[in-house]
């Protein structure tokens, strides 16, 4: 039996984006105008290995009984009824609304399982109204954009506990629940992005054992996004060959810019990002780009230093130069894990293999309320905030509000006067107190709310 999903919230919050999205098709009209959808629409959707029905409702809203508005809402109800489980919908950008927290609670009653979404949350504008839908209580808000495509991986994590694990045919008495243990050894998604010809089909092939992927000296072989399966030392990884990614200034090709399109989307389904370098070519400005679009994707990233074999000085300086390069030509990671590897030859895939698994890890590190607390207070006594126009800037507190990667919220007085350049060292300052090397870090500030605001005087 297919399980079913109803997307559900307020008109105008990105519902049929979304459900295009998943359908891969655009089977829904969407405009900027509110109240387009008006009957419950179906589709067969997919996210990664997930297969189940998607139902596009009308936006919740109030009417008179028998009016246009109201039999929309009978649609809705109808979807609500017939779906497994629900997408409550905000516009992160906007906010909450009264309406949605009225519709919190039509989706509470349901008595369904409901993952918040925050849609439109690209960029910094959609942090802080995905923050808000905390107050919902509907459990922590799932930030995404249907439009752009980011996010998906986290929504796939989400929906992936909800949904029955598929049942073997020859197997079909077997249907116990995955125990907690056993959901831990998932396969950890894995994508191998680099510049074109870096040796990432041939690494692939080393790992297999067998000439599974196509390999050329040519530049470009790889088109489609290939996933296989591996096993290693008993743990199960599925890894993503991509496309080269080149200057956009060199994508010339309709063919080329669909794989590289590919490769983008492999980056925000995987949850560990192997970037592939040439050894002989390493932290070219491509190189630089695609690190920064890993780190912005929130993705745990390895370094891999292909072509090892060729480099005539490997020894312990050597490595000692990658690293300091690393962390001279990317701030944004400091600390990552580097590996020198030879996909030909089979050199330092042990050690790779072991990268993946620890920056894994630490992407789905918690840090304990009370240490988070300690150390804030440390790091803002070693080293004050500056002051602003003459105004001292106050950090109260920070709190941890999810993993994969590790996200905070700072609460303080003056949100937009904080420096980047101190929200750097905080940054820096957490991932030494809290071992978490080359894993993005997302700090977002937060303002206080001033209790005494009302007390102002109104000027005369």
């Amino acid at each position: 039996m297919s399980f079913t999903i109803a997307i559900i919230g307020r008109p105008n919050v990105g519902k049929s984006t979304l459900f295009n999205r998943l359908v891969g098709q655009k089977l829904a009209l969407v405009d900027d105008l509110p109240g387009v959808t008006r009957d419950r629409r179906e589709g067969e959707a997919r996210l990664g290995d997930l297969e189940f029905t998607i139902i596009d409702t009308a936006g919740l809203d109030e009417g008179a009984k028998g009016s246009l508005t109201a039999r929309m809402q009978e649609q809705t109800e109808a979807a609500i009824a017939q779906a497994d489980a629900l997408f409550f919908v905000i516009d992160a950008r906007i906010g909450l609304t009264p309406t949605d927290r009225a519709f919190a609670d039509f989706a509470r009653k349901a008595n369904k399982p409901v993952l918040l979404v925050a849609n439109k949350s690209e960029g910094k504008h959609g942090d802080a109204g995905a923050m808000e839908s905390f107050a919902l209580g509907l459990g922590d808000p799932i930030q995404i954009s249907a439009e752009h495509g980011e996010g998906m991986g986290e929504l796939y994590d989400e929906l992936a506990k909800l949904m029955p694990a598929p049942v073997d045919e020859d197997e079909a008495e077997d249907d116990e629940p995955l125990s907690e243990e056993e959901a831990a050894t998932r396969p950890i998604r894995v994508a191998i992005v680099g510049r074109p010809n870096a040796g990432k089909s041939t690494m692939i092939n080393h790992l297999l054992g067998e000439e599974r992927l196509l390999t050329s000296p040519e530049a470009g072989t790889t088109r489609d996004s290939i996933a296989v399966e591996i096993n290693w030392k008993g743990r199960e990884f599925r890894v993503f060959d991509t496309a080269g990614l080149r200057r956009r200034s060199r994508i010339e090709e309709k063919l080329e810019k669909l794989s590289v399109a590919d490769a983008l989307r492999a980056v925000r389904f995987a949850e560990v990002v192997v970037m592939m370098m040439d050894a002989q070519n390493r932290f070219e400005e491509q190189d630089l780009r695609i690190a920064d679009l890993i780190e912005r994707e929130g993705r745990a990233v390895v370094l891999a230093v292909n072509k090892w074999d060729l480099m005539e000085t490997k020894g312990g300086g050597a490595i000692s130069t990658l690293r300091r390069d690393a962390d001279h030509w990317l701030p944004q990671v400091k600390g990552v894990p580097i590996v020198a590897v030879s996909g030909l030859m089979g050199e330092g895939i042990d050690r790779l293999m072991q990268a993946i698994q620890d920056a894994y890890a630490l992407w789905n590190k918690r840090v304990s309320t009370a240490a988070l607390n300690r150390w804030f207070e440390e790091a803002v006594q070693a080293n004050p905030p500056p002051a602003v126009s003459g105004r001292r800037l106050k950090l109260n507190y920070i709190t941890q509000t999810k993993a994969r990667p590790p996200s905070f919220v700072l609460f303080c007085s003056r949100a937009d006067a904080v420096p980047q350049s101190y929200l750097r060292y905080l940054i820096n300052s957490m991932r030494e107190a809290f071992d978490l090397p080359g894993t993005p870090v997302r700090i977002t500030l937060r303002e206080k709310a001033n209790p005494f605001a009302h007390k102002r005087k109104r000027p005369s």
